[in-house]
């Protein structure tokens, strides 16, 4: 018995499900770390750092000077570019040490949440008695929560978070990144 050679159209289609898996693809293009207040705290190290072409992590700790953290805020806003960084769907402020407790409260905080969750040391509420970490979060992990959990159009984007922390504006935080 004789198979029937696969269509043109089978082909193209399998081709095209191929090339999306390839091309749909998230990667940091800068970090920038500002610390408002240097007797509060201070950056030791915020970095991106590419160990291939295909495979880039970006690494942060603040040093907090003041201890211990009894109020934390978040200020957190997606920018697309267009001419500029323009707001783009969520700008919010949370109530970190209220979300760890009720974290199904905001569904956008912990969908970024989800992304940090493996990397960071805050995973917990208030208070804080120690820095605050995120160790080596890839551009894999952001490429499955951006294309698989959550689709995202492609583009240039600008996530900023501000975080005041004991009432006190403390850091600044922009990471940018291209989803192609």
């Amino acid at each position: 018995m004789m198979y029937a050679k696969p269509t043109f159209y089978f082909r193209l289609l399998v081709l095209s499900l191929i090339i999306n898996e390839i091309i749909a693809r998230v990667e940091f293009t800068n970090i920038k770390c500002m610390t408002l207040d240097k007797d509060f705290a201070e950056f030791e190290y915020c970095t991106l750092k590419a160990i291939n072409r295909t495979y880039k992590y970006a690494s942060g700790k603040f040093k907090l000077f003041k201890l211990p953290i009894t109020k934390a805020k978040v200020n957190f806003g997606l920018f697309k570019r267009y001419n500029g960084y323009k707001p783009f769907l969520y700008n919010q402020t949370i109530d970190v040490c209220y979300f760890f407790n009720h974290q199904k409260s905001n569904p956008v905080a912990k969908y970024l949440f989800d992304i940090i969750r493996g990397t960071t040391n805050v995973n917990h509420s208030c208070p804080y008695n120690h820095d605050i970490i995120v160790d080596k979060i890839s551009t894999e992990v952001v490429n499955h929560h951006t294309t698989r959990v959550l689709s995202v159009p492609d583009g240039d984007y600008m996530l900023e978070t501000r975080w005041i922390l004991n009432d006190k504006p403390s850091a600044v935080i922009q990471i940018y990144l291209t989803l192609v």
